[in-house]
């Protein structure tokens, strides 16, 4: 097993993850899947849910170890982290939230953050007086922050209202244009993956295989309405294939 390496691109090859049950027995939840990510390109895990999603994006943060496989992380392998949950430090403030994570991040770096996810007026504030949409803006700033080689979201913007959730994906856009970096996001949703990634990777059910890879050639300020239903049409095509 390799954690990482000198390429530039994320490269991923998982043999066979299992978990074992009470009873004794083994479960299987990854089969054999290989991807790789490009230096600044915007890839998106799809997928049933309950398929092995998250259990793939932990094996390549490092917080599960136990698989068969390699990954081989970008140069320096800095990651920055949005999980499900922002998981922010209560009795911190957002700018200490921020800081903690990014202690060597310049004062310029973080106005521009701050001003870009609309936090500028609530860097006091504490986790507690925030607003689900503002604390998902929090965790999105730390993970930014950190200037990283390697951005990796989880389910960045579930629960929120579908306004919000556009608006946040946005600003998400917005960040990885300014700044690009190479990320890896997972999502439940197609049309936000549709709308935010440069190459998609469908999964099958648990234990879940690579089914397809879809790379989009529009940018994302170029995709047209009728290009976004004719990649939603090729997905649901491809996945009701697997299942028959």
């Amino acid at each position: 097993m390799s954690r990482a390496g000198d390429q530039d691109p994320l490269e991923v090859h998982i043999k066979r993850k299992t978990y074992r049950r009470v009873s004794g027995d083994d479960l299987q939840v990854l089969g054999d899947i290989a991807l790789a990510v490009a230096s600044g390109e915007v890839a998106a895990l799809i997928g049933p849910s309950g398929c092995g999603k998250t259990t793939l994006l932990r094996i390549i943060v490092g917080l599960d170890v136990d698989f068969e496989g390699t990954v081989r992380l970008p140069a320096h392998g800095r990651l920055g982290v949005v999980f499900q949950e922002p998981r922010l430090l209560p009795w911190r403030t957002v700018e200490e939230n921020v800081r903690l994570a990014a202690p060597l991040a310049s004062d310029a770096v973080l106005d521009g953050l701050f001003g870009t996810l609309g936090l500028a007026a609530h860097r006091s504030h504490y986790p507690g007086e925030l607003s689900v949409g503002l604390a998902r803006r929090v965790a999105l700033a730390r993970a930014f922050a950190v200037e990283p080689e390697l951005l990796v979201l989880d389910e960045p913007f579930v629960s929120l209202d579908a306004e919000l959730a556009t608006r946040l994906r946005g600003e998400l856009a917005e960040l990885v244009s300014r700044r690009p970096v190479t990320t890896l996001l997972v999502s439940h949703d197609v049309d936000e993956v549709i709308g935010l990634a440069d190459r998609i990777f469908l999964l099958s059910g648990s234990p879940a295989r690579l089914l397809t890879t879809m790379p989009i050639q529009n940018p994302r300020s170029a995709r047209t309405e009728a290009e976004v239903a004719a990649i939603r049409d090729e997905l649901s095509r491809k996945a009701n294939t697997a299942r028959a």
